[in-house]
Formats: C-alpha cells, structure tokens, sequence
C-alpha cells in the first residue's frame, strides 16, 4: 500500500512540475526578454524556458510547427507578424480581466484578432544616425526618409531585412502607403543602393551606429533613444514625410501545452508592475496599461506624424507575402 501512495504521489510531482513551465518565445530586446522570464519566474515559481528570435523568426517557427506546438506564449514584437498568425488559427482566442487597464489602441488590436492576440507596447518608426560618423564623412544631417536615397548616403545606410525581421516588414508597409506601392518600391530600390548590410534583427542597424560600424541605422525610434541615453553619439530622426508604427504585441499559441502557465504569465504581462519593468532595460515603447510607468526620454507619439497605419491590411496573410516576394524580387537582386 505504502508502495502505492508513493507511486501515486510521485505522479503527482511530476505532473505538478510539468504544469508549472511555460515555453516562451519572446521578440522584445534580449535583456527585456530576460528581465520578463526572471520576474514572472520569481513571482510564480512557474520554470520559464525562453526563446528570443526576431519577429519574422518566430512567427516562422510557430508556422513550422503548429502540427506539433513547443510554444505557450509569443510575447513581443511587432503586431504584423502576430496579426497573420492569428489570421492563420496559429494563436488562441484569449480574453484577459486585465484588459479593462488597457489603452484603447491595445484593445483594438485584439478585437481585430477575434481576441488571439492584444497590443502590449507602440512605438513609432524612424532612424538614428551616429553624429560623429556623418560629421567625419562630411554628411548633410538627415531629416526625412529621401534623404537616405541621395548618393553621400551610399554604403551607409543599415536596415533589417524584411523577410526575418518585423521592424523591416513595417519599413516596407509604411513606405508602400506613404507613397503608393509604385512609389514605394521605387523608395526600397533607391535605399537598397545606399544599403551596407540587411540584418537579421531588427535593432542590429541602431546597435552597428552606435558601434561606429554604420552610419544610419533604420529601426523603431525607442530602439535609437535607448543607444543615444547609454551614451552613444547617437540622434534619432522622426522623419518629415510621416511614419508608421508598431502595436507591439502578445499571443498564446494555439495548442500551448502549458495553457495555464501561458494565461498566468498573459495576465501578468499586462499588468502595471510588469509593463514598468521596461524601464529597467532602457526600453522606451510606449505600454499599453495605462498605470505603467513610462520614461521622460521616450518618444512622445503626438508630437510625431504618424500615417493612419493600416493594420488590417499589411497585417493579412496574403498581403505580407505578396509584398515580400515583390521585394525579394525586385528589391534584393538588384546590384548595389
């Protein structure tokens, strides 16, 4: 009998520790990645194994293996990539007692989901330049996105890769409705000349000016903020024509093996106390609980002019991979 209980109560163990972990696949800065995994680790004794890819990446991955998930949550990133999976059925509807916290752009985000996915942080796009550089190489300072076509800018100007990386995915969306796709397409060619190196990650280019590696680097302007407060001699640029944004967001992966983990750490996640930890790692994205903390050194989204950024359509299916085969067509075989 004794026998018996011991078996029956080492089963229990040993479901209880396979219940409390969550796989979590994260696509914010490494060190905010990090930062997250520890705290909710902390506060819940649930065993956080995390997996930091770009936005692209990850949302690959999930696609790759949704016969099969190894994932709970997708947390971070942006909203594009999260939008399609949950087009796809990759992402399961949620509705968090958190939500009533939120702003109301995070809201929509989920109500446009059919709830499988919720808008965690925004943040406008833009570019940084290393102020040494261009004095050094006798640069006009930049203003405005056509002024990294003119031919000074050649070989220094960086940017992601649009295929791996979401911060390039919403480079291609906004200069498509900035100016037509003709136009657009027409923009992508001119900068692809100028274009020293298409990253995989879409902070890369604002951490290779910081470096004094490139001159510019195209990214989400928080991510250039973050290099010019660390020290770096880095401006950051809010470009005159307009911009676009992110709806930084956060998804459970449909057929989570760790469900109750995921919906723990989902809730947490939009809490105050957790959005506010951003601080911690010098990230400045706009959070999307309205008690969050948020940086004096953050950009501040109604002084910059935003386009209507139309989420629905570049964030489809359809859309983001026509758009990618057109620019891995006629962008990325051109000679440069």
């Amino acid at each position: 009998m004794k026998k018996v209980l011991l078996a029956v109560s080492v089963a229990a163990l040993a479901h209880t520790a396979q219940a409390a972990t969550l796989n979590l696949y994260c696509s914010a800065q490494e060190d905010w990645c990090q930062l997250m995994s520890k705290t909710f680790e902390e506060k819940t004794g649930i065993n956080v194994k995390m997996q930091r890819k770009s936005s692209g990446e990850t949302f690959a991955q999930i696609r790759a293996e949704s016969a099969n998930p190894k994932g709970d949550v997708w947390w971070g990133g942006t909203g594009d990539p999260h939008l399609q999976a949950a087009e796809e059925k990759l992402t399961a509807p949620y509705v968090s007692p958190m939500r009533g916290e939120l702003q109301d752009w995070a809201i929509s985000q989920a109500k446009s989901a059919g709830d499988r996915t919720i808008g965690i942080y925004s943040g406008a796009l833009g570019y940084g330049y290393n102020a040494d550089l261009l004095k050094k190489n006798n640069l006009p300072a930049p203003s405005c996105w056509k002024d990294l076509l003119k031919p000074e800018f050649k070989g220094h100007v960086q940017i992601a890769n649009p295929n791996s990386s979401g911060t390039a995915y919403t480079t291609l969306a906004t200069m498509m409705q900035l100016f037509g796709e003709g136009g657009g397409f027409d923009y992508m060619k001119g900068l692809h000349k100028n274009v020293n190196q298409y990253t995989k990650s879409g902070s890369a280019p604002i951490k290779a000016s910081a470096r004094g590696e490139s001159t510019v680097g195209i990214v989400f302007m928080h991510d250039a903020v973050k290099q010019a407060v660390s020290g770096f001699p880095i401006k950051v640029v809010a470009p005159c024509e307009g911009t676009g944004y992110e709806i930084g967001s956060m998804s459970i992966i449909d057929g989570a093996r760790n469900m109750d983990s995921a919906k723990k750490f989902y809730d947490w996640a939009l809490s105050a106390d957790a959005q506010s930890l951003a601080l911690q790692v010098k990230a400045f994205q706009v959070p999307s609980n309205k008690g969050s903390k948020t940086s004096p050194s953050a950009p501040n989204l109604a002084s910059i002019k935003l386009i209507d950024y139309d989420f629905k359509k570049y964030g489809s299916s359809a859309e983001r991979k026509r758009l990618l085969k057109k620019w891995d067509d006629d962008v990325s075989t051109l000679p440069q």
